[in-house]
């Protein structure tokens, strides 16, 4: 049997009450008591009108049972349908034209054309993993799977896949960001003059098709640790190391190619969950205040 708290009129789950009063309320500056009786008028004020709600729509699905199970065995009529949804105000008159404008909307949602990650809040590893996925490692995504065709290799690093994953990250550089006259696979350095990048080449030393792709950098101008670039508002930064096993195989001494990738994260609280009781509801707004917090953790062990 569930142990329940009362307060104000509540009967609360011990589990999620513990969860609000020693972990979501301290350092909010709401006193408990407040939070519980504000909680409780909402859910007495509202509840007769989402029990109407609800109601209504029990209804409406009654309607449609009924309609399709009296014409079992028939050829669905689309007009019919359509009408009868209208008759029983499923569907309401089309109203005037609108539109919707992204004013005060962040960036990531009204302007950037970057993907979206949906993954279950309950499982913290992967709301952890999808919180810190705006960037990626271009060369561990084609090394370690079959984007270019073939399975990677089992064992040790292999020099051969890894050539390929340059050669293909080079081609990738060349497509979005290229240099005025050159590919970035014959760049043998990079360095910054001027605020704009340089690639020194057997051509001599070439700029960006669109210097405007350059955004900035890390390190010293004449060696650079690290180039941000940008193409369609998503940024590309070329990690610079030639002591690193990949940047001292590679001519411009690139070790890696960081993209930002998914620049918007849902935290799914109901599609691809099942929180079906109190323990289950406490974990899922832990990890969500974890996540706003910055001290959600988990321990993985791979292999």
């Amino acid at each position: 049997m569930v142990e329940r708290v009362d307060k104000y009129g509540l009967r609360v789950a011990r589990s999620l009450y513990t969860m609000i009063e020693q972990e979501a309320l301290p350092g909010t500056g709401i006193a408990p008591e407040r939070f519980w009786r504000g909680l409780s008028e909402l859910i007495h004020g509202m509840g007769p009108r989402n029990r109407e709600l609800l109601e209504r729509r029990d209804q409406l699905q009654s309607q449609i049972d009924d309609w399709h199970r009296t014409r079992r065995g028939t050829a669905h009529d689309p007009v019919a349908y359509k009408a009868f949804l209208q008759d029983i105000a499923y569907l309401l008159p089309e109203g005037p034209d609108f539109q919707v404008e992204t004013a005060g909307v962040d960036p990531e949602i009204a302007a950037i054309p970057g993907p979206q990650l949906v993954v279950p809040v309950m499982n913290a590893r992967y709301a952890l993993n999808a919180a810190n996925a705006r960037w990626g490692s271009l060369y561990d995504a084609l090394y370690g799977t079959d984007a270019m065709g073939d399975a990677p290799p089992a064992g040790p690093y292999s020099a051969e896949r890894g050539s390929r994953v340059i050669a293909w990250a080079k081609g990738f550089l060349d497509e979005h960001v290229p240099l005025a006259g050159a590919s970035h696979a014959a760049v043998s350095a990079y360095r910054i003059e001027g605020g704009r990048l340089v690639a020194t080449t057997a051509a001599g030393a070439l700029g960006l098709a669109d210097p405007g792709c350059f955004v900035g950098y890390r390190g010293s101008p004449e060696a650079p640790l690290g180039v941000l670039l940008r193409q369609n508002h998503l940024h590309i930064e070329l990690i610079l190391d030639r002591t690193h096993q990949v940047g001292s195989a590679d001519s411009a001494g690139v070790a890696d190619v960081l993209l930002e990738s998914a620049v918007t994260t849902i935290m799914d609280c109901e599609d691809s969950v099942a929180a079906v009781d109190a323990d289950d509801k406490a974990l899922a707004y832990r990890n969500w205040l974890g996540l706003m917090k910055g001290t959600l953790v988990e321990t993985v062990s791979k292999g």
